[in-house]
C-alpha cells in the first residue's frame, strides 16, 4: 500500500486482475491538475497503461477540470506520461509482449510534494476466478465471526 495521503484507489483492477507485480511511477501534471487531485477529482476506474516508442503513459484516467482553473486546465481525458526508469520500462515491456500481461494503474497518491501512480502488472481474471475469490472472502468473514463469537 502506498506511504502517503492516497488520492484515488482503482478497486474494479483487484477484482478483474490478478496482480502480479506493482510499481511506482512518477506522473506528468499541470498544475491545473494536482490542485484538482487535492480536491479529489479523479478516476482510475477504466484506466490502463501504455508503453510506446521506449516512454510509459496512462490512458483513460479522468482528472476534473479545476473550478477556478479558467483557460490553464487541460483535457480531462488527456494522454499522462509516466515517469519510470528506461531499464524498467524495457522489462516491463518484454512481460507485456512475451506473457500476455497488462499494466493497469491500482492507486494514486501524494509522496511528500510529488504525485504518485501506484501500477501492476497484472493478468485478467476469468469469471471461475472471480467467484472463487468471492467464496474465500466469504468462508474468511465466517470464520472471523465465530472467532470473535468464542472470545466473547
Amino acid at each position: 500500500m502506498p506511504a502517503g495521503k492516497v488520492i484515488a484507489v482503482n478497486r474494479k483492477a483487484r477484482h478483474d486482475y490478478f496482480v502480479l507485480e506493482t510499481f511506482e511511477t512518477g506522473i506528468e501534471l499541470a498544475g491545473t491538475e494536482v490542485k484538482s487531485l487535492r480536491a479529489g477529482g479523479v478516476n482510475l476506474k477504466d484506466s490502463w497503461c501504455t508503453i510506446d516508442g521506449g516512454e510509459l503513459f496512462v490512458k483513460g484516467m479522468h482528472i476534473s477540470p479545476y473550478d477556478k482553473g479558467n483557460v490553464f486546465n487541460r483535457d480531462p481525458f488527456r494522454v499522462r506520461k509516466l515517469l519510470m526508469h528506461k531499464r524498467e520500462i524495457m522489462r516491463l515491456l518484454g512481460k507485456v509482449k512475451q506473457e500476455g500481461l497488462t499494466l493497469i494503474p491500482l492507486s494514486l497518491y501524494f509522496k511528500k510534494n510529488h504525485v504518485k501512480l501506484e501500477m501492476g502488472l497484472c493478468k485478467g481474471k476469468q469469471l471461475h476466478d472471480k467467484r472463487q475469490d468471492i467464496a474465500n472472502r466469504d468462508a474468511n468473514r465466517e470464520i472471523q465471526r465465530a472467532l470473535k463469537i468464542r472470545r466473547r
